[in-house]
């Protein structure tokens, strides 16, 4: 028998997973809760083989908090479930130690086989959204341009970016500028969503 945790915010999307879960005969959900920060402690309260986790879990999210599973419970194999999954989403998954990614869309029946092929050591991800993290072009944003817009994406304003950085605002700016231009982006806003869908930040 497989033992399932079960985290997901939603009350009635969280209730159809444990129902669907369950109705397998050799899977049975041990744990269900509604935030990243429950995740660890029912973890290591009851040792679950596996855990299927929303990836936009409220507070700590589904990618930070399967992480942070990763290395209090490294024998449970983590399945992230997304509602908007990008190739960025993917890439950040699997370097937290992820084994399976798919769409909060998908079958019953193919997340309870997902489930059991992790369990068989096998990375599980949905093939169009494989293809699509194959497909994105490789990082053009140098250390530095990459560090601006970090900062950026948090808020930051250029002459906080430069005292953080320890630069001048004009070459805050000129290394904005360069982030705008490679990576074809609008606004700054814009360029932080292109990198973080592309999974550079």
């Amino acid at each position: 028998m497989i033992r399932i945790l079960v985290a997901e915010h939603l009350p009635l999307v969280r209730r159809g997973l444990v129902a669907s879960l369950d109705g397998e005969s050799d899977l049975e959900v041990v744990a269900d809760v509604c935030s990243g920060e429950d995740i660890v402690p029912a973890a290591l309260d009851l040792r679950p083989d596996a855990a299927v986790v929303d990836a936009d879990l409220p507070g700590v999210d589904g990618l930070n908090a399967a992480a942070r599973l990763g290395e209090k419970v490294p024998l449970c194999r983590v399945m992230v479930l997304s509602g908007q999954p990008s190739p960025g989403h993917l890439k950040r998954a699997f370097a937290a130690g992820v084994l399976g990614y798919m769409s909060i869309e998908v079958a019953p029946e193919q997340l309870a086989d997902g489930i059991r092929q992790m369990l068989a050591g096998r990375r599980v991800v949905d093939s169009e959204l494989a293809v699509a993290a194959l497909e994105t072009a490789d990082n053009p944003l140098t250390r530095r341009e990459l560090d601006v817009l970090r900062l950026a994406a948090s808020g930051a304003r250029s002459c906080d970016i430069a005292a953080e950085l320890r630069l001048s605002v004009g070459t805050v700016r000129n290394h904005l500028s360069r982030v705008l231009y490679k990576t074809g982006a609008r606004s700054r806003v814009d360029a932080v969503r292109i990198a973080a869908d592309a999974g550079w930040i």
